[in-house]
């Protein structure tokens, strides 16, 4: 025990002289999954899509966005969790198939606020409200709706029943197209179902039980 505390002591310490990984050195909180700490990637005046590149932890240009799709919230995802066997095993017991894997990435986060971000890069606090249950072209792809905290219109929400239609469809809307051509007749995404805060902190468990199962032991060796 006493060797395991020295070990996550050294590994603080070295978080203060480099800068932390994204997806591995940040801690998502005590309050998880309640609340908890996500990392920001884009905004909704982003023309480009970024993504953090895996091996190093710097922002990545993934790909511009070639058409009209203006993302309508915060996106980024939630640190030290990952979409495997537990993330895949939810969504093949929700949607009666037998075919699913997890998509091998971080859980996918979008954030509401009412106020604008200039740019992403950055960490947020947020609690879960809800969740996309999104396949695409076979692989669990879960998008977690959640509110900034103390945000002065989103942050009084608790569950997405309590969000306007309109807000949910266009969400929705935005994931089942982002990636099309117009011509396209060949979308490979669905979302067979939109589940509540209760089911949205389930999926945030899965994801850390996933993020345990595949790195800890690799983690504890550093």
């Amino acid at each position: 025990m006493a060797k395991k505390g020295l070990d996550f002591n050294i590994r603080k310490l070295m978080g203060l002289r480099y800068k932390a990984h994204p997806w591995h050195g940040i801690e998502l909180g005590e309050d998880a999954p309640n609340s908890f700490v996500c990392f920001i990637e884009m905004v909704d005046s982003d023309t480009i899509k970024y993504e953090v590149d895996k091996p190093s932890g710097f922002l990545r240009i993934d790909r511009p966005h070639k058409f009209s799709s203006i993302l309508p919230a915060l996106y980024g995802f939630i640190p030290q969790t990952y979409c495997d066997i537990e993330i895949a095993k939810r969504c093949m017991n929700a949607t009666g198939r037998k075919d699913i894997v997890g998509d091998g990435d971080p859980l996918d986060i979008c954030v509401l606020t009412e106020k604008h971000i200039p740019h992403g890069d950055l960490l947020a606090q947020v609690k879960p409200i809800g969740g996309f249950r999104m396949i695409d072209d076979g692989e669990a792809d879960d998008k977690i709706i959640g509110v900034l905290i103390h945000d002065a219109v989103y942050g009084e929400y608790n569950d997405i029943s309590e969000l306007p239609d309109s807000v949910v469809n266009r969400l929705r809307h935005y994931f089942l197209t982002y990636k099309d051509l117009p011509s396209s007749v060949n979308n490979k995404c669905e979302i067979p179902e939109i589940y509540n805060a209760v089911e949205a902190k389930k999926v945030i468990l899965a994801g850390m039980k996933d993020y345990e199962d595949k790195f800890t032991s690799f983690l504890d060796e550093l």
